[in-house]
């Protein structure tokens, strides 16, 4: 994970906690601060020990539950998981743009010219969050004492939590394996991404034309369940070819759509649903607690896919994934998410 995940995962429920008691913006303001900070020092940095300080510095930024408390603050019910949908959508474009900008980039401007150019945009994002995010809503004194530990005993919370632990343990898994599995399809590394990107889009393409309709009508709870099926369609699908020698471009690709159609959808509607379940004076809290058991995620999913490829190959990663789909499939049937709100239940 190294020392910037690991800053991000240690700080998440701090800053969270501090944008429920001093605001929103003050905290991202801060953390986008840091961030800039740490990449200006990271493009000067000559020494190993410095750089290591830089991104420590970039990690401490860790504003992920002040963004999302915030948006939920300016979003009404009926509308949140298609703002967080959105959201999710300018990160996974810009990701994939990253896949094909990022290696001509990095050659013309050097790894140092990357760092400065991510310093420019967190001074950006700085002047955004000032001058053209609007004003969050008035707060009503500070945090509520035992704010942690009301987020801790909710039982529905709890649930979400497990569930991001478990989206991002098997997402980070799986990437240990499929781009051994298109190699071994005959498609050279440099070209994965003709691969991800139509497959990340038509996800995107399909949970806009499904999601949005289905929690209008207050099925929600059933999206999400389905989406984690899909999760479990995917993770197996990819364990057969992996085990069975199948894995051509195309149906890897295939298994990649639906997987990137459940991961899509389970990543728009699960903050949205933190946000809405918790109470407004702890949102901060428990954004901040969700974002940590995902950075946890990325760690655990880092080190145990690395652990099963050496051990099981592919087919035993995609098959523990597969796994931990179904327990989190049955965990999530108690899940009860709150009524869809008025304005939704409107025809269309």
């Amino acid at each position: 994970m190294g020392i910037y995940g690991l800053a991000q995962a240690l700080l998440q429920i701090p800053l969270g906690l501090a944008s429920d008691r001093w605001g929103r913006k003050r905290v991202i303001l801060a953390g986008l601060a840091l961030f800039a900070l740490g990449s200006a020092l990271a493009a000067t940095a000559s020494t190993l020990d410095m750089l290591t300080l830089a991104r420590a510095l970039q990690g401490a930024g860790a504003i992920s539950a002040a963004v999302t408390a915030l948006l939920a603050d300016l979003t009404r019910d009926a509308v949140r998981t298609k703002a967080m949908a959105l959201v999710g959508v300018s990160i996974a474009l810009v990701f994939a743009l990253s896949l094909v900008a990022a290696p001509p980039l990095a050659a013309a401007i050097g790894l140092g010219g990357l760092f400065w150019l991510t310093g420019g945009l967190a001074l950006t994002g700085m002047a955004v969050v000032l001058w053209v995010v609007p004003a969050e809503p008035p707060r009503s004194g500070g945090a509520a004492p035992g704010g942690l530990g009301t987020v801790l005993r909710h039982r529905d919370l709890l649930r979400l939590d497990v569930g991001v632990l478990t989206l991002h343990t098997v997402q980070m898994a799986m990437w240990m394996a499929v781009p051994g599995l298109l190699v071994s399809a005959g498609i050279d590394k440099a070209h994965h991404w003709q691969i991800y990107l139509p497959a990340l889009l038509a996800s995107f393409l399909i949970m806009g034309g499904l999601l949005f309709r289905l929690e209008r009508r207050g099925h929600l709870g059933a999206v999400l369940r389905g989406a984690i099926g899909l999760l479990v369609l995917a993770q197996g699908g990819l364990a057969w070819a992996a085990s069975h020698g199948a894995g051509s471009a195309l149906i890897t690709g295939a298994w990649l759509l639906v997987f990137f159609l459940g991961f899509n959808t389970l990543e728009a509607s699960q903050p949205s649903l933190v946000s809405r379940l918790a109470p407004a004076h702890v949102r901060g809290a428990a954004l901040g607690v969700y974002n940590t058991l995902q950075s946890l995620g990325l760690f655990a999913g880092g080190a145990l896919g690395g652990w099963l490829m050496r051990h099981m190959g592919a087919a035993g990663v995609f098959g523990l994934g597969a796994a931990l789909c179904v327990l989190w499939l049955a965990l999530s049937w108690g899940l009860r998410p709150p009524p869809a709100a008025p304005s939704a239940l409107r025809p269309t």
